[in-house]
């Protein structure tokens, strides 16, 4: 999805809405904050990917608070048409989800939650953790590189 708005940039080099006569770049508002970095290089294939698997089971499995009304068509007689069972699937998603974060270790598990299933950008995170700046790469890049070991990506 792309999601195109230009945002201006200042002398520290933080982005922020555009202002005349300042310099600007596009930014795709749609895009994660983990396939903004391995866009960028900043992440390999396979740490992406296992960010990706780690974000599905996360989706698959509603942890995340809701804000509205669910809309899903649900059936009366509790049929999906698919053969799996909704809640079946949802609760091994959530174990999915459970057994990541525990092979990846607790101080590693912050920052993989934040910046991959929270959409949080690093600065961010870095802030959130209260590390020092630029220190949340290299604790992702481990993370990443622990969860792809979890899930056996070559």
């Amino acid at each position: 999805m792309r999601e195109l708005v230009e945002r201006a940039i200042d002398r520290d080099g933080v982005v922020r809405t555009a202002t005349r006569g300042a310099r600007t770049v596009t930014v795709n508002l749609g895009e994660s904050a983990l396939a903004w970095l391995a866009a960028r290089g900043l992440v390999d294939a396979r740490q992406c990917e296992a960010g990706e698997r780690l974000r599905a089971d996360y989706e698959r499995a509603a942890i995340a608070p809701r804000t509205t009304m669910c809309w899903d068509v649900q059936r009366v007689d509790g049929g999906g048409g698919d053969g799996a069972d909704p809640a079946t699937a949802q609760l091994a998603a959530k174990r999915r989800f459970d057994a990541a974060l525990a092979a990846v270790g607790r101080g590693l598990g912050d920052i993989l939650w934040r910046v991959v299933c929270a959409d949080e950008r690093l600065p961010a995170a870095e802030r959130a953790l209260g590390w020092p700046a630029r220190s949340g790469r290299l604790v992702l890049g481990l993370a990443l590189d622990r969860l792809a070991d979890h899930y056996k990506l070559r």
